[in-house]
């Protein structure tokens, strides 16, 4: 498709895409008005995407704050069925997000691969949701009269940079293991990737997830990863990709505002694995006495 939107087929205008970011369970733009051009590989101009800001992600923060408790009480049942739901829905729009992810340079081969890699991704960590409390969680012996257990709590609100090399996988691995420990979670997509990201925030916002226990963001990392590092109201951040100067500014700002932070190599090891469900959650030990 051209820029002015023309198309070659039968001399009509192509409904042309308009990105936007889901925040709070609304499709929003940034709140400064500005966008980003992506282009194809071969050069072609695929669309503009959003641009957030650092109000965008205070506004995301407040979302996901709000949708935290009651996202955190939900059921295991509940939260495992949802998952469930956006991989069927995925699953129902998969030949659409295939074309999506060779418009952005992917080959056919990869962008199907990726696409059934990302459903089966979501349909494994729902499995999860009502086993990984009893994994994780345990009854401990201890040599005085008390009963000690230890269980797992979400850490509250998690922010997730998704890496390029995988534009809808690397936000699927991301995103799954986040909500299935009962977080919320504010993603920053950036590049081409950011054109998959907001076609799956689509998909999200149908397959229940209540208003902002999933929030996408698209823009630039070098405006938003510091920021993500310093707000205080994040509780973790998990960060794919970047160079070691962003890293260590990351970690640095982290530790300042007791903040966990989680740097993940791109690739997909590792990505059917419930420990990425431990990574955001906190193990409380509990003591009670026994008799009187």
């Amino acid at each position: 498709m051209s820029r002015n939107g023309t198309s070659g087929k039968n001399g009509r205008l192509d409904v042309r895409k308009t990105y936007k970011m889901l925040v709070g369970g609304a499709f929003v733009r940034s709140e400064s008005g500005r966008a980003l051009d992506v282009e194809a590989p071969g050069g072609g101009w695929l669309g503009h995407v959003c641009r957030a800001s650092r109000k965008d992600f205070r506004n995301a923060v407040v979302a996901a704050r709000k949708a935290a408790s009651g996202w955190a009480t939900a059921t295991s049942y509940l939260k495992g069925q949802i998952l469930y739901r956006a991989a069927e829905m995925l699953e129902g729009r998969a030949s659409g997000f295939r074309e999506v992810l060779q418009s952005i340079g992917l080959s056919p081969v990869a962008a199907k691969t990726e696409v059934s890699q990302a459903i089966d991704l979501l349909v494994y960590y729902a499995g999860w949701a009502d086993k990984y409390l009893q994994v994780f969680g345990a009854v401990n012996p201890v040599a005085t009269p008390h009963f000690n257990f230890s269980v797992t709590e979400p850490m509250g609100v998690v922010a997730y940079v998704a890496g390029e090399k995988r534009p809808l996988l690397d936000l699927v691995s991301g995103i799954a293991p986040i909500v299935v420990g009962g977080n919320t979670v504010i993603t920053l997509s950036t590049g081409r990737a950011a054109v998959a990201a907001m076609e799956l925030g689509e998909v999200l916002e149908t397959s229940d997830f209540p208003p902002g226990v999933i929030n996408l963001l698209c823009g630039l990392r070098e405006e938003l990863v510091g920021q993500m590092s310093s707000h205080m109201d994040v509780n973790a951040l998990v960060v794919q990709g970047g160079d070691e100067k962003e890293h260590t500014a990351s970690r640095e700002a982290c530790a300042l505002n007791l903040k966990r932070y989680f740097p993940r190599d791109p690739g997909g090891k590792g990505d059917e694995d419930p420990y990425r469900i431990l990574d955001t959650v906190e193990i409380k030990t509990t003591w009670h006495p026994v008799g009187g």
